[in-house]
């Protein structure tokens, strides 16, 4: 029996799944799913993020990390700084031997949240002490790169990152190609149907390359619609049909890539 999906990328404790997630989750688990990658984006959601992996232990996986842009209110979001590290890195020091990644991570120059070159720079300086973390915990990066895909593969080749997931990469397939011979991989989500920049990319990644994530609950197959790791098999199946393969072969390489970046879901995952 081959093994199930790994959805690399996804944010199961956001708000939106705190009243069900225990549907979420076993909707998951009777999809034939293998595994959920959780990820959070500042040190006041690890917490939460590691209860998950307590409570669905073997099926549920962190990472803990600061994302590039921080959220003062639900209304206010902002580029993060080295300040925003204070409350995380001790955090992640305490919990290593429970994490399977640092993440999310990454750059965001969206002009919103990032239109000055202090912004930046203040967005590179917290990717680079937590790529510095990654190394010296042995941990890959689980990357988030939009409008900014240029320099977040550069500068992780820079720092010397090797074990690195860029996800739902939002940049020109030639700038993907940079990252695949740094040895990068890149999680494709479900918006894939309704995302002609995801399908372009798609065309010209190697799988070998590729692992699959929902990004749960945003980047779902409809806009504004919350989605659920169950819905990995329609990136899944929908890269099949671009690469015309059987989505089964897109199952099996993107579960064992996963085991590449991730090698501590090694020990649970019996493949």
């Amino acid at each position: 029996m081959a093994a199930g999906p790994v959805d690399c990328h996804c944010h199961l404790a956001a708000d939106c799944f705190q009243a069900d997630v225990a549907d979420v989750v076993l909707a998951a688990q009777q999809a034939a799913v293998s595994a959920l990658v959780v990820v959070s984006e500042r040190a006041a959601e690890f917490p939460s993020v590691l209860a998950l992996s307590e409570r669905f232990p073997g099926f549920v996986f962190p990472c803990l990390g600061v994302h590039p842009v921080q959220e003062v209110s639900p209304e206010e979001q902002r580029s993060a700084t080295l300040k925003d590290l204070d409350a995380a890195l001790p955090l992640i020091e305490l919990y290593k031997d429970k994490l399977v990644g640092i993440g999310e991570v990454g750059l965001d120059f969206t002009p919103r949240f990032a239109s000055t070159d202090e912004q930046k720079e203040g967005q590179r300086q917290v990717l680079i002490k937590q790529t510095e973390i990654a190394r010296r915990l042995d941990l890959p990066l689980n990357v988030h790169s939009r409008s900014a895909g240029r320099p977040t593969i550069n500068l992780l080749k820079e720092q010397g990152a090797t074990k690195v997931l860029l996800h739902a990469f939002d940049g020109k397939p030639s700038v993907a190609m940079e990252g695949v011979k740094a040895g990068y991989f890149f999680s494709i989500p479900p918006s894939i149907v309704r995302s002609e920049q995801k399908q372009k990319l798609v065309k010209l990644l190697p799988l070998e390359s590729m692992c699959l994530e929902t990004d749960s609950p945003a980047l779902g197959p409809e806009k504004q619609v919350r989605n659920e790791p169950k819905n990995i098999y329609i990136a899944a199946e929908y890269i099949a049909r671009i690469k015309g393969i059987p989505v089964e072969e897109v199952i099996e390489v993107t579960t064992q890539n996963a085991l590449k970046v991730f090698p501590k879901l090694r020990n649970f995952l019996r493949i």
